[in-house]
C-alpha cells in the first residue's frame, strides 16, 4: 500500500509563492505518475497538474499554465508542486495521487476516471492579503 504524504501549505499573499511536497516512506515513487489536485471551496476537486515517470511529460490545467511547475526528486521519493504567482482562487485543499504507470501512458487530470488509486490526506492553501 502506498502512503503519500503532503506538505507544504499555508498562508501567502497574491503574487507569492509556495512549493507543495508529496513524500511516500517505505516505498518508492518509481513507475508511478503523480497527479496534483485541488478541492476549492464549493466546487468538485479537479486536477491541476501531473507527470508521467517514464515520459516526464506532464499535463496542466490552462488555469495554472505558465504560473505551476511539478517536478520530482526520485532520491528522495518525492515529487514537488511549485506554485507562482498565486491568486485568491487558487486557495483550496491541494492532494497528490500516485497511478502505477509502467509505461508511456500520458498522466491524466480526471478525478472521475479512477485511475489513482493512492491519494494523500490533502495540505491547505490559502492565497490572501
Amino acid at each position: 500500500q502506498l502512503q503519500l504524504v503532503e506538505s507544504g501549505g499555508g498562508l501567502v499573499q497574491p503574487g507569492g509563492s509556495l512549493r507543495l511536497s508529496c513524500a511516500t516512506s517505505g516505498n518508492t515513487l518509481d513507475y508511478y505518475s503523480i497527479g496534483w489536485f485541488r478541492q476549492i471551496p464549493g466546487k468538485e476537486r479537479e486536477g491541476v497538474l501531473c507527470r508521467n515517470y517514464f515520459s516526464a511529460t506532464t499535463n496542466s490545467a490552462d488555469s495554472v499554465k505558465g504560473r505551476f511547475i511539478i517536478s520530482r526528486d526520485n532520491t528522495r521519493n518525492t515529487v514537488y508542486l511549485l506554485m507562482n504567482n498565486l491568486t485568491p482562487e487558487d486557495t483550496g485543499i491541494y492532494y497528490c495521487a500516485a497511478e502505477w504507470v509502467p509505461n508511456f501512458r500520458p498522466c491524466s487530470l480526471e478525478v472521475g476516471e479512477g485511475r489513482y488509486r493512492f491519494w494523500g490526506q490533502g495540505t491547505q492553501v490559502t492565497v490572501s492579503s
